[in-house]
């Protein structure tokens, strides 16, 4: 059978680009503190900032305003944010101590919950992983907890610049000053047209890094610097639906096994979101094998099966989305997330516990370590690595740091397959992690080869099964036609790998056509999948993308 090995035909980064050494504008926008990305990091790490620079004036500290700008790609806040999402409310007592249980963006308590390994025709339940326990969390919509968080931090004083994708790093030396915005209004030849608006630099005395998951910055950044890891950050890809529904769900429902081959690790969920709205998912690792293996396919696949068609029939598709995981784990964290005048915090690092499917307490929780080294910095006058390094160091004394060490082997057991890594995690489980000892070796994501087989056609019935098209415009997709493409991939694309490409994407962005690949920029809807493993993601002019508002 062919092979593709996928590392083979993925462009490098644009580091010439990423990294700028070209001094500010003159009419740079200074700042004190710049945070790029507003989504649970970044947000909470502007909120616990502007609160202790706060307390310090009001005690008489002496430090003076600081002006702290959040950056937000979106065109408003939430509008890329996705997750299950099931959330440990930790973080959220920590950053608002005075707040009630209700006072949080929650949907619900968990109450019950239900684990199923699934066949075709099946579902048998099975008992519950110590792990995957919710007991005291709540299911919840991310994009409503970000549009919440940006409200508390506008009550701080922070400023929130909606719709400024940031390209670039303002660099001096090995210094981080500042960032460069993407410029909007260009034609498909990247030529200003009448609504141009040139990029924005923006100075700063820290700059921290919370772009999310598979972010084109903390990429650069820690390939310019030659920041290192155990084992490569490795990725999932997530594709979610929002159902309105007349059957209320009473518990949250994850599952195993099918419609996913035995070589591939991943899983499904099913959240109550009230008792009108359902939230189901299937999140795919992207070390699978099979070129022709589809998420977005399967998952509408996986509503026929009687456990999501008797919950979901009848009903109505509200919205869908996809984005990537970081699953590596411990051993995939950066060997540093600090250096001169900058921060990395949140998914953009890999703070993900896979096996509790948890990750937006440890995003918020290290947003607001990054605030606590940032004022302690902002006090002593020292933007320098040194300066910033204690904030690794309350990371990697926390709960954050212990809870990935105790998990630091159990989706890197899923290797060879399904029913081996079960059994390897099971004895991890119950060793606390000490089983096997020292580390799993993993490959990158894209240096694993993938089998050319067939692919099986999908018909769909637009009830309850949709194309990547019609699931595109349930995204509130509202990129413009005529935007130069900010995909960037290689010339010597053949027919198999633009096949590849097009399962790859959950978002109908790649097309084979002949023995030439097709690509439809504007259907993206920032995903990254394909920067995994394809086709490099860069950003584009502000409010391009999807315009989620329950995910």
């Amino acid at each position: 059978m062919t092979k593709i090995l996928p590392i083979r035909y993925q462009p490098g980064l644009p580091l010439d680009r990423v990294i700028v050494r070209d001094p500010p504008a003159a009419e740079a926008i200074e700042m004190d503190v710049l945070v790029v990305g507003a989504g649970p990091a970044g947000l909470s790490c502007a909120i616990e900032l502007a609160r202790l620079v706060k307390q310090d004036q009001e005690a008489g500290g002496g430090i003076p305003d600081v002006n702290i700008a959040v950056l937000e790609k979106a065109g408003s806040l939430g509008e890329h944010s996705l997750s299950g999402a099931v959330v440990n409310p930790r973080a959220f007592r920590e950053l608002f101590p005075e707040f009630k249980p209700e006072d949080f963006p929650f949907r619900q308590p968990v109450n019950a919950e239900a684990v199923y390994l699934l066949t075709e025709r099946r579902a048998q339940r099975i008992p519950t992983p110590p792990t995957m326990h919710n007991t005291g969390y709540y299911t919840a919509s991310l994009c409503e907890i970000v549009r919440w968080l940006g409200e508390r931090a506008e009550e701080q004083g922070v400023n929130l610049f909606a719709g400024f994708p940031v390209d670039g790093l303002l660099v001096e030396g090995n210094t981080v000053r500042g960032v460069r915005t993407s410029p909007a209004g260009l034609d498909r030849e990247g030529k200003p047209t009448g609504s141009y608006t040139e990029p924005t630099d923006l100075t700063a005395r820290i700059t921290i890094v919370a772009e999310g998951t598979r972010g084109l910055l903390s990429q650069a950044y820690q390939e310019w610097q030659k920041i290192g890891s155990s084992n490569p950050q490795l990725y999932a890809l997530g594709v979610k639906e929002v159902w309105q529904t007349s059957r209320p769900l009473d518990r949250v429902i994850h599952t195993l096994g099918w419609p996913l081959p035995t070589d591939a690790f991943g899983g499904s969920f099913m959240y109550p979101l009230g008792p009108e709205q359902v939230a189901i998912g299937l999140v795919v690792g992207l070390d699978y094998h099979d070129a022709a293996l589809d998420v977005h396919e399967l998952l509408q696949r996986m509503k026929l099966h009687p456990l999501f068609r008797r919950q979901l029939e009848g009903g109505q598709l509200l919205e869908w989305g996809a984005k990537t995981i970081p699953e590596g784990g411990y051993y995939s964290l950066p060997e540093r997330r600090h250096g001169d005048g900058i921060l990395l915090t949140g998914d953009a690092v890999g703070f993900v516990d896979v096996p509790s499917l948890k990750g937006i307490h440890y995003a918020m929780q290290s947003g607001i370590f990054a605030a606590r080294a940032t004022f302690a910095a902002l006090k002593a006058g020292d933007s320098s690595a040194g300066a910033l390094a204690p904030c690794d160091r309350m990371v990697d004394e926390s709960y954050i740091a212990q809870d990935l060490y105790r998990t630091r082997n159990m989706r890197l057991a899923f290797k060879h397959g399904f029913f081996a890594g079960g059994a390897r995690a099971a004895l991890m489980t119950l060793t606390g992690g000490r089983f096997p000892g020292g580390k799993i070796d993993m490959p990158a994501d894209a240096a694993v080869p993938r089998t050319v087989r067939p692919a099986r056609p999908l018909a769909v019935d637009n009830r309850l099964t949709f194309s990547k098209v019609d699931a595109v415009f349930k995204s509130g997709n509202a990129t413009r036609d005529s935007i130069p493409s900010h995909l960037l991939i290689r010339r010597d694309i053949p027919g198999e790998v633009a096949d590849f490409y097009s399962h790859v994407c959950p978002a109908g962005v790649y097309e084979r056509i002949g023995e030439n690949l097709r690509v439809n920029a504007a259907n993206c809807v920032d995903c990254k999948a394909t920067d995994v493993l394809g086709p490099r993601w860069t950003p584009r002019e502000g409010g391009s993308g999807p315009k989620y508002r329950l995910m």
